[in-house]
């Protein structure tokens, strides 16, 4: 499915005021200016949500955190016990580096991590993952497209870590072993002021979202009743 044809059914299917979802992937090169971004990098993303794309590196993120889930630093020595002692995410140090760990991450080959909104994209071409920036409602038809063809139980995936770990390390990860699970996130409160406050984000990977759009038209998206009111109400 190309970028154009995507748009125009997933308008039809949310409606037109419906936010139009982020495209991120890796390059050799930027395709953006981007100014360095003290504390969380999710600020940056206001940008992109609004249709001017931002390219991430290790010298444009100023969070460690941020730098270690995007793949452009190991894990900083003070990270376990921050998130620990500090922030009170995890209850020892120890358990943060087991969840680093267990995220398989692999530092990144290339020095920029890119977000762009889908309309701003000419192709698909690079992307490692789709941001939806959802309501509950959003979620609702979100999450229903993705267990349509999917009886796995965790085919939607939710795991309390940083907002750039649920967003960019889990998705990446998945897209490039060729997965079918998708991530609910943005729970950590570290990152809550940066989005809506009845906002949540779900990413598909790359390799799960090519199977959803041949499936999106044959699923309650279109043509149901009981989505239409839910429909009605994103339109209002």
């Amino acid at each position: 499915m190309e970028v154009k044809e995507f748009i125009q059914s997933y308008q039809e299917a949310f409606g037109r005021k419906a936010p139009l979802p982020l495209l991120f992937g890796y390059s050799d090169k930027p395709i953006a200016d981007t100014a360095k971004i003290g504390g969380c990098f999710f600020k940056g993303l206001q940008d992109a949500r609004d249709g001017q794309p931002i390219s991430l590196s290790a010298e444009v993120i100023g969070c460690g955190g941020g730098k270690l889930y995007t793949g452009f630093s190991d894990m900083p020595e003070r990270v376990p016990g921050f998130v620990s002692l500090k922030e009170k995410y995890k209850k020892t140090p120890e358990m943060v580096v087991d969840y680093v760990e267990s995220l398989g991450m692999e530092r990144s080959e290339k020095p920029y991590l890119n977000f762009i909104r889908i309309d701003k994209a000419e192709s698909f071409v690079g992307t490692e993952g789709i941001l939806f920036f959802a309501t509950p409602d959003m979620l609702s038809g979100l999450c229903g497209w993705t267990f349509f063809d999917n009886n796995e139980p965790d085919a939607v995936v939710s795991q309390f870590g940083s907002g750039c770990s649920s967003v960019v390390s889990k998705t990446v990860v998945e897209n490039r072993k060729g997965g079918y699970r998708c991530f609910l996130g943005l729970l950590d409160p570290s990152v809550r002021p940066f989005v809506g406050k009845n906002e949540l984000s779900f990413t598909i990977p790359y390799s799960r979202f090519i199977q959803m759009t041949e499936t999106m038209k044959d699923c309650f998206l279109f043509d149901s009743h009981a989505w239409e009111k839910i429909k009605t109400r994103l339109e209002e």
